[in-house]
């Protein structure tokens, strides 16, 4: 993606902010001018219709902004000084790691999520240094700031449960995998593993496949949408529908996805126990 196609981007998605604003302006204005209340309420009326149709344009093209505008080239070289063994084509997946995360922030909207990845928050980290380029692509992709927290796994704390859980449904759902029944990871949450990451989270999709790894210290993709199966995660706040999300309709499609069901990295690919 060229800086022209990330302009474009920025230009659409500050165009429609405007329209929505101008949308009611309008609406407001004609209706004290005609001085006519039934007037008023049918302007507001269409006022809500057009903004709703607009909102809905402008959350399209901010995902659209997160998969595919340039980010910062440097982040790439950071990750390789910060981790050595990666190769070109290794911090590309991690850089893509990053943009499913934050897709997770949008489309849970933004809501609190949480990341499950030491790799992918070490570039996270390292965009966010990158104060003024930082502070412009979120304001572009969610409409305001994404503070950094550290990486974790499930705990006693609800909030963070929740913040992982809905990571977990919006990252399943970019890749058209049922977050309840999942067969293989998510990018996000593989990553780690498949790089060896010193103090990284290695993942497995089932909670049955621990049995498997007894003592890899592994987690399980479908401990995310059980909230009530032991102490850690039976505080678990608004979690019962993936910390808030909709809720499942089974099959873990997404219907804006660009991404197919081979484009992850769980199962053979990236997840698990790495490569």
């Amino acid at each position: 993606m060229t800086a022209l196609s990330s302009l474009t981007f920025r230009k659409r998605i500050t165009a429609l902010q405007w329209a929505r604003r101008l949308v009611w302006y309008v609406a407001i204005v004609a209706a004290a001018a005609m001085q006519s209340v039934g007037v008023l309420v049918f302007g507001l009326v269409i006022a809500a219709v057009l903004s709703g149709a607009l909102k809905a344009w402008q959350q399209s093209a901010r995902r659209q902004f997160i998969r595919e505008a340039r980010l910062p080239p440097f982040l790439l070289d950071k990750l390789r000084g910060l981790y050595p063994q990666l190769q070109p084509r290794d911090t590309e997946l991690v850089v893509r790691g990053l943009r499913q995360f934050f897709m997770a922030h949008l489309r849970s909207k933004r809501a609190f999520v949480g990341m499950p990845s030491k790799v992918v928050d070490a570039a996270w980290h390292e965009f966010i240094l990158h104060t003024q380029a930082y502070q412009q692509w979120c304001r572009y992709a969610f409409g305001g700031m994404l503070h950094h927290t550290p990486a974790e796994v499930l705990g006693r704390s609800a909030k963070r449960n929740d913040g992982l859980r809905r990571t977990w449904y919006w990252a399943c759902k970019e890749e058209s995998i049922d977050p309840r029944q999942p067969s293989r990871l998510p990018l996000l949450f593989a990553l780690d593993a498949k790089f060896a990451i010193a103090g990284g989270f290695s993942y497995v999709p089932d909670c049955r496949d621990i049995d498997r790894a007894a003592g890899s210290g592994a987690h399980c993709g479908t401990s995310f949408g059980d909230t009530g199966s032991d102490s850690s995660t039976s505080d678990s706040g608004d979690a019962g529908g993936f910390g808030g999300s909709e809720p499942s309709s089974g099959d873990g499609g997404s219907s804006d996805s660009s991404s197919d069901s081979g484009s992850g990295c769980g199962g053979g690919g990236c997840g698990g126990g790495g490569d």
